[in-house]
């Protein structure tokens, strides 16, 4: 989409919302912290367990387009600091849920939480996308998505030290309660500092780039448009972004179990913790280097090959197993990088007066990732661990055909 604002320098305000994707890269990715120390200490499946990422993810779902309409009446800026308010609540809620060590308490906590990082995250990628020209819009996405890798890559050790720590420094092991209270620090911690971001950014002075002025720069197509759903690549796109989701908080959501498998590596539980960095550390160096990659290779290009890897990765783990399947797990973390910001720059491009509703609508189907890794949790528990990894990798089996043909824009 163009940018009806020129050449005007961007640079302060994209600096400024690094700090956004950093905090809810690094909350999202404690989820799969979560999702071992949980399943422990109230003797879960791997089903119940995965109830973790159900309620976070389901959260986008439902708040996406209400979302989408906040952010078109408020502005961007108001529409971020709404969302940090409201994820500081739901991280707060995490103390009360550790003292009555209550499992649902904790999925109602999460599902606030969530619905604060899914205001952001519709305020956030489209403001990105509109600060500076179109044709960089997948390569300054990207960029701003690499901090959010960063955050990812530090709280899988934050949590496996603070956390997933299941004795004391004498050996001796933690209680019950002691392991329920392992989160209210952290969790204290977050709420704390999104409060103190949200404070900031009300006193930061932000280009507030309207949807209004962006409906001025549509194209004059746009007046016969009803509809955000008559844009196929935008609707491909709600598909694309679902199946990445899906796989990509899959495969997390279980890597610390799979590492710890006898026929895999027989890490223990922190061990594995730990090693979770790998996968996301990766997705952070992809996303860096993807940035400069799509400014001389045509962003989908990228989309398919990586996707394609990403197959070929779980298809040998698979077949493999052993610590080779470890490393080509973790591995993958590399390839998704450019994935989420890549097909969320696609599906918008020629959008117009309807971003906002395109926004919301990929934010929505963000889902994915609360209802695959339930999906896998069943082939877990009903086959095998190893096995249930077929099901993230039909999802990049579409992927790859969103970066081949489903990312042109048409309309329907």
């Amino acid at each position: 989409m163009s940018n009806p604002h020129g050449a005007q320098n961007y640079q302060k305000p994209l600096v400024a919302l690094t700090s956004l994707f950093f905090m809810w890269g690094l909350i999202t990715s404690l989820n799969d912290i979560l999702i071992p120390h949980l399943k422990g200490m109230f003797s879960l499946s791997y089903f119940e367990a995965a109830l973790v990422q159900f309620c976070f993810f389901t959260a986008y779902f439902i708040v996406s387009f209400p979302a989408g309409r906040l952010v078109e009446s408020w502005g961007f800026k108001r529409g971020i600091i709404t969302g940090l308010l409201i994820a500081g609540a739901g991280c707060a809620l995490f103390y009360p849920s550790a003292s009555l060590a209550s499992y649902p308490f904790f999925l109602a906590s999460l599902f606030v939480l969530a619905a604060g990082i899914t205001i952001l995250q519709v305020a956030a990628n489209p403001y990105v996308t509109i600060l500076g020209p179109a044709k960089t819009a997948s390569s300054r996405l990207n960029l701003t998505q690499a901090f959010n890798s960063l955050g990812t890559t530090v709280a899988p050790l934050l949590g496996a030290m603070l956390i997933l720590t299941q004795q004391h420094a004498d050996g001796s092991k933690l209680s019950a309660a002691e392991n329920a209270a392992s989160v209210q620090g952290p969790y204290l911690v977050l709420a704390v500092a999104l409060v103190v971001i949200a404070l900031a950014f009300a006193y930061l002075q932000l280009p507030e780039v309207s949807l209004k002025e962006d409906q001025q720069a549509a194209s004059a197509n746009d007046s016969n448009v009803k509809s955000v759903w008559a844009y196929r690549h935008l609707s491909l796109g709600v598909v694309a972004i679902f199946a990445y989701v899906g796989g990509e908080v899959s495969i997390g959501s279980f890597l610390v179990n799979f590492m710890e498998q006898k026929s895999i590596a027989a890490l223990s539980l922190e061990e594995a913790g730990k090693m979770l960095s790998f996968y996301w550390g990766g997705a952070m160096i992809g996303r860096f280097a993807g940035s400069a990659i799509m400014r001389v290779v045509p962003a989908n290009k990228v989309l398919a090959f990586n996707a394609a890897i990403v197959v070929v990765f779980i298809l040998l783990s698979m077949l493999i197993g052993g610590h080779t399947a470890m490393w080509l797990m973790l591995g993958i973390g590399l390839f998704n990088s450019i994935m989420f910001p890549t097909i969320f720059s696609l599906a918008l491009q020629g959008l117009g007066k309807w971003t906002s509703a395109g926004s919301g609508a990929l934010c929505m189907a963000i889902v994915g990732g609360a209802l695959m890794p339930v999906i896998q949790a069943w082939f877990a528990d009903n086959i095998n661990l190893l096995m249930s990894f077929s099901i993230p990798m039909v999802c990049y089996l579409y992927i790859l055909f969103y970066g081949l043909k489903g990312y042109q824009p048409k309309s329907a």
